[in-house]
């Protein structure tokens, strides 16, 4: 990404401005060093941005959001996989995943991440709850896309590339999600639904929203960087997973 140097004069008003808030700041000292208050230090991080890396993190954001809806959806669709993973309720598993300090690495699923969790989500002899790699694969997916960060600054590179391939890798997930069955000719999860007098696409939708964000925001970064990302066409019912 193209970074926006400021001048002297403006690095020097910014330094006189960051000293002046500090000195007059109402927040008790930490070690004899004021610190600034929550708003400035938001106020400094957002000079650490530009149009591209705002982008970004509204992208992340919005498709981590997109994510933990999925989950708790495919849950309650699923409900016997959710029993695998003994939790009290989705609430409290969408939040474990999500928000618990495990570094996105999970004993049930052997640790994997990425497209690693996603064909196990999918796999015959897999006996485990398959919502929890598919989620997991997903979410570490698209941190390693973003140069496993979610939040972006100007000194920040991202491979518009790998943005690309993790969108179709999102297209291939949907069409196992549909598609794939065990031997039984049971299909592994049950998402969209489309019957005589029930029709619910929620699940294609979502997941349609994250595909165009991706898409849109590694087209944004292709122009920017003027970088060409080599586009992709797969049969889905015989596509492999990209690789990073």
């Amino acid at each position: 990404m193209t970074s926006i140097r400021p001048s002297s004069c403006t690095a020097a008003l910014f330094a006189a401005w960051l000293v002046a808030g500090c000195a007059t700041s109402s927040e008790p000292p930490i070690n004899g060093h004021l610190i600034p208050k929550p708003e400035q230090s938001k106020s400094i991080s957002f000079l650490g941005k530009s149009d591209v890396d705002h982008l970004a993190d509204v992208e992340m954001r919005e498709n981590t959001q997109s994510l933990k809806l999925l989950m708790s959806k495919l849950y309650r669709r699923n409900p016997r996989e959710l029993r695998k993973s003994t939790a009290d309720s989705v609430e409290v598993m969408v939040d474990w995943v999500f928000e618990g300090d495990h570094g996105w690495k999970f004993k049930k699923i052997n640790e994997v991440q990425g497209v690693e969790a996603l064909y196990l989500a999918f796999s015959p002899d897999y006996p485990g709850d398959r919502v929890l790699p598919l989620i997991v694969g997903l979410q570490t997916m698209l941190l390693k896309a973003h140069g496993g960060k979610s939040d972006f600054f100007m000194t920040d590179s991202i491979d518009p590339q790998n943005v690309y391939n993790a969108a179709r890798n999102i297209e291939i997930a949907v069409w196992k999600l549909s598609n794939a069955r065990d031997d039984k000719g049971q299909l592994y999860l049950l998402s969209n639904e489309q019957g005589d007098q029930e029709r619910n696409l929620s699940f294609e939708r979502e997941f349609g929203k994250m595909v165009g964000r991706l898409d849109l925001f590694a087209l944004t970064i292709s122009e920017k960087s003027q970088r060409l990302i080599a586009r992709v066409t797969q049969n889905l019912a015989t596509a492999l997973f990209l690789p990073f």
